[in-house]
């Protein structure tokens, strides 16, 4: 199976710290109980807490925590892109495990244009061997001033052509401001990549745990909400609907799930 051909879907948040890295953990260990080959992926991380790999790199640690709730063996390309703040303005940049250079914001921002097809190279190898990779994002994609480089949000989900769905922090007051002022920022391009909407909470390992209410975005009919207990068409490549009756997942970390399909 091709890479262009393997399922995949992006989780975006409206802010960091919103429960990305935890949903994709707990739908890893959910598609990984009913039988698929689950990757997690995330195309940039920004962290000093680092895990070394299976193959001798380092991906930070939320990846490899999803790996294991995958279980699947830890790799230096479900994380191509970690950064170790090494002061307030700058960083060790690592790239496929390995160190490339120490950069300033400034340099970083000139030099991640040269790294997405890296980025692409990493997810590819990662979906040639999966049934479905799982997609996390990084900080905000409303983050507009960095979005001409973009490659740990918008920028790559419209590089691989993948559907997002957008997380904001129930735990916290103001979750539908912020993803509306989100949805609004973003410009009509990068909408079209934006397929619905959920809820997560007690982000980057910590709180309570995920809590997601799904509102999935689907042409016509939007009267009609019906939780999804059976396959039926929605915002996800149709392949994953038929193998799972996805208002079936449960999460290891407590959730209250509700899927619903517009």
């Amino acid at each position: 199976m091709s890479a262009q051909s393997v399922p995949a879907l992006m989780l975006q948040g409206t802010g960091s710290d919103v429960g990305k890295s935890l949903l994709v953990a707990g739908l890893c260990r959910a598609y990984a109980r009913r039988g698929l080959r689950v990757r997690p992926f995330k195309p940039q991380n920004m962290s000093n807490n680092a895990a070394v790999t299976d193959d001798g790199g380092e991906i930070g640690r939320a990846q490899a925590l999803q790996a294991r709730a995958a279980g699947v063996p830890t790799t230096v390309h479900m994380n191509p892109v970690l950064l170790k703040p090494q002061s307030d303005i700058g960083a060790q940049v690592v790239v496929q495990g390995k160190v490339l250079t120490s950069a300033r914001a400034r340099d970083y921002y000139r030099l991640k244009r040269d790294l997405l097809p890296k980025v692409v190279e990493s997810f590819e190898i990662m979906a040639g061997d999966a049934d479905l990779v799982l997609i996390e994002g990084a900080g905000s994609p409303a983050e507009v001033n960095l979005r001409a480089s973009d490659i740990a949000n918008m920028g790559f989900a419209e590089a691989i052509g993948v559907p997002v769905i957008l997380v904001g922090d129930i735990d916290r007051g103001g979750v539908i401001a912020s993803i509306v002022g989100t949805h609004a920022l973003l410009s009509e391009d990068d909408r079209r990549w934006l397929k619905g909407y959920g809820g997560g909470g007690g982000g980057g390992g910590g709180g309570g745990g995920p809590r997601m209410v799904w509102r999935w975005k689907r042409p016509g009919n939007i009267n009609a909400r019906t939780q999804m207990t059976r396959a039926q068409s929605c915002a996800l490549p149709c392949r994953i609907c038929r193998v799972l009756p996805i208002s079936m997942i449960l999460i290891r970390w407590r959730p209250r799930m509700m899927w619903n399909c517009w």
